[in-house]
């Protein structure tokens, strides 16, 4: 669904190409305030962003929101644009995800280019055309799908990264190899999160690019094998919900953790061997810790998992897995079953 993804080692070269493709009278570069600190001083002498209208907005989840997307319209609209203009999203999965969204509306939709600055947002919300803001409490309650003219990946970003953020994309790289073979898998698990290998990441980014897109490419709008990218999401974004009140956490987190969930699902509904579970988890909880949810949590993680997108005449909807790559989608779960899964992941 995504028009061309780049994997590049000159972003200079890959985004002047990128944006000369794309006629257009007006040009927008839309970051967060981390982006502009740490990413902007990559991309500012690039010329062909030097005519670029930059537009700024709060960083992190809490600013997805239905106010931010306003502020971009304006400052689009007050900037000159037009339904010929471009976008320009450099940050993380919330700034692709949102500029998306302005840039799907405004005038009717204007083309966009995605330069995905975290291992998350390479690895996922850049590519496959879904964009969206949080809204009424919930996490991409509102959005479209359409796709980005290009994504840029360019490995020199992850530099800027702090470990949190590492941990946050690699977890998305976990949930395309469990849904991907038994090779790339082992390569993931085996990989060591405390001592990064910038180069060897890089490689294994393309990998994980290449898994997600063969699958949106055969069902962009979800309607089939396209749920497989929803292993662990359906416990994942209630941990993310739930946790949104407290003390919220990086999304790649709450996927991890959802990971642990249905993987257990997996076991004792569609056979998933457990010395793979039990593996896997050991993995997640080494380097992604747990949280502290307790058993009077479930009714509310439970009524999250109600709310979400995936479902279907009210039941719970999830992606399951028989083995690695062998994946069951429009599995589901009764409400004892949920609560079983979510004791397994205070103490399994």
């Amino acid at each position: 669904m995504t028009n061309q993804v780049v994997i590049s080692t000159n972003i200079a070269q890959a985004l002047t190409k990128a944006v000369e493709e794309v006629k257009h009278d007006k040009l927008f570069l839309l970051m967060d305030e981390t982006t502009h600190e740490l990413c902007f001083p990559v991309v500012k002498d690039i010329p062909c962003l030097s005519e670029a209208t930059p537009i700024i907005i709060g960083a992190t989840d809490t600013h997805k929101t239905l106010d931010t997307l306003a502020k971009v319209w304006t400052e689009m609209g007050n900037g000159g644009g037009t339904r010929h203009s471009l976008m320009v999203n450099l940050g993380g999965g919330m700034v692709t995800d949102l500029g998306g969204f302005a840039a799907s509306t405004f005038k009717r939709g204007i083309k966009y280019i995605n330069v995905p600055t975290t291992l998350l947002s390479m690895v996922d919300a850049s590519v496959g055309g879904k964009t969206g803001i949080n809204f009424n409490g919930l996490k991409n309650e509102v959005g479209v799908f359409n796709a980005p003219k290009t994504v840029i990946i360019d490995t020199e970003f992850l530099k800027t990264l702090d470990h949190e953020n590492i941990l946050s994309g690699y977890a998305e790289m976990l949930k395309h190899g469990l849904i991907s073979n038994d090779e790339n898998y082992a390569e993931l698990l085996n990989f060591d999160l405390g001592d990064v290998d910038y180069l060897h990441l890089g490689q294994m980014v393309g990998t994980s690019v290449a898994i997600k897109e063969r699958i949106v490419e055969e069902d962009p709008l979800e309607h089939g094998i396209r749920k497989a990218l929803n292993l662990g999401h359906t416990a994942g974004h209630a941990f993310e919900s739930w946790a949104l009140s407290r003390k919220p956490y990086l999304h790649g987190y709450a996927v991890a953790w959802g990971l642990i969930c249905e993987l257990y699902l997996s076991c004792i509904k569609t056979h998933f061997p457990t010395d793979k579970m039990r593996q896997t988890v050991r993995f997640i909880k080494e380097n992604y810790g747990t949280l502290p949810i307790t058993c009077d949590d479930y009714e509310e993680l439970y009524g999250y998992m109600t709310h979400d997108k995936k479902n279907t005449a009210g039941i719970i909807n999830f992606t399951l897995l028989g083995d690695v790559g062998d994946i069951l989608i429009n599995q589901s779960a009764n409400k004892e079953e949920i609560f079983e899964m979510l004791d397994f992941f205070r103490e399994g």
